[in-house]
């Protein structure tokens, strides 16, 4: 597994006419050998050598798979510039993942090596196309999130607040094996929005209860063996007044046209443009104000943007969500998402669908 990784990785480094990886990010080294830690990775077709700091040493050598490991005396940027540089050769390109700048500029400066090239297009584009482990752990916390829904059911109340609901759906994720990612942008590990906080995207979670005639968006993000499941349910609770019944149903018929319109080789700039122009064509064009979807795999926002004018391609076994939603301010949202993966070879309709939870309106 390790050893096919490593593989591909190098053949997309050397298009841009690298035959070395330095990678730092966690995300990457645990990809290329299962552990998940404060560590660096130096790679090429012969050799992958991990260094780690010495309190990670030991945890690095249990979860490490098809690499050396060399203790790092020093942590911190200092200990990993040590520890490159000795090993670097002057005559090679080296493609780095991390854009560090004290560290690049020192990296060059000590080694007099002008040819690091810091890039993290081969890594994502590795990354892109998932293997049978990586689907399985995705499936699987794509299986975790859908149980939670079924949870929602029944914790949806007059008068619970979203901090409740949230703090249920925690209990209840690690108790299902799951985990969470770790974002930089928000304190909440879920978005759980009601009434007027629907109309927020990113909203955080507050202490606001829930009230009839509140839609109430359940955003859900979660990690099984470090692969992320993405999904989304917008539910109503008692009395929903028709206006919102109705725009709930132009973003469910919106997220179908854009599933159908995934598949292998289609643009996917053309995915995010059919969603687009069915929301705007029944009067809501700049209520849909964020991308169709993302990939999905070791982070929860990863290449392939599914986005306007993306002229890539997608291939099998991306794994991606789609995710339209309509948001009127002060007043309510709605959003569906699935994780999904492309999937030509094995599915009529050219994807497979993680998530299996209803997408009709569910009034509580």
């Amino acid at each position: 597994m390790f050893a096919y990784r490593k593989k591909k990785l190098l053949e997309n480094a050397s298009k841009i006419n690298c035959k070395n990886i330095i990678s730092l990010q966690p995300e990457n080294i645990f990809y290329l050998t299962g552990f998940w830690g404060e560590g660096v990775i130096l790679m090429n077709h012969n050799t992958t050598k991990l260094f780690t700091p010495t309190l990670e040493y030991f945890r690095a050598s249990e979860d490490s798979k098809e690499c050396e490991i060399i203790k790092i005396e020093k942590r911190g940027s200092e200990g990993t510039l040590l520890s490159l540089i000795s090993e670097l050769d002057n005559n090679s390109f080296y493609c780095i993942d991390n854009a560090n700048y004290n560290l690049i500029n020192h990296l060059k400066e000590k080694t007099g090596n002008n040819k690091i090239i810091v890039n993290e297009d081969p890594f994502f584009k590795t990354r892109s196309i998932k293997d049978e482990i990586e689907i399985k752990d995705i499936k699987q916390a794509a299986n975790i999130i859908d149980k939670l829904y079924n949870i929602c059911l029944e914790e949806i109340k007059e008068g619970v607040s979203e901090r409740q609901l949230q703090a249920t759906l925690v209990y209840e994720t690690f108790k299902n094996g799951g985990g969470f990612p770790a974002y930089k942008s928000t304190l909440n590990p879920f978005i759980i929005a009601s009434g007027p906080n629907s109309a927020l995207p990113h909203a955080s979670v507050s202490n606001r209860k829930f009230e009839s005639g509140d839609f109430i968006v359940v955003d859900l993000t979660l990690r099984v063996n470090g692969y992320v499941a993405d999904a989304t349910r917008t539910f109503g609770l008692k009395t929903i007044k028709p206006y919102l019944k109705k725009v709930y149903e132009i973003v469910k018929e919106a997220q179908r046209l854009g599933l159908n319109k995934c598949g292998n080789e289609i643009k996917i700039g053309e995915v995010d443009k059919t969603c687009r122009q069915y929301i705007s064509e029944n009067g809501f064009t700049n209520e849909f104000n964020h991308s169709t979807g993302h990939g999905i795999g070791l982070e929860v926002h990863e290449p392939p943007w599914i986005r306007p004018n993306n002229e890539e391609r997608f291939m099998d076994n991306m794994t991606i969500t789609i995710e339209p939603g309509v948001y009127l301010e002060s007043r309510f949202g709605v959003r569906i998402e699935d994780s999904i993966m492309i999937d030509s070879k094995n599915s009529r309709k050219g994807i497979l669908n993680f998530n299996k939870f209803e997408k009709d309106l569910i009034i509580i």
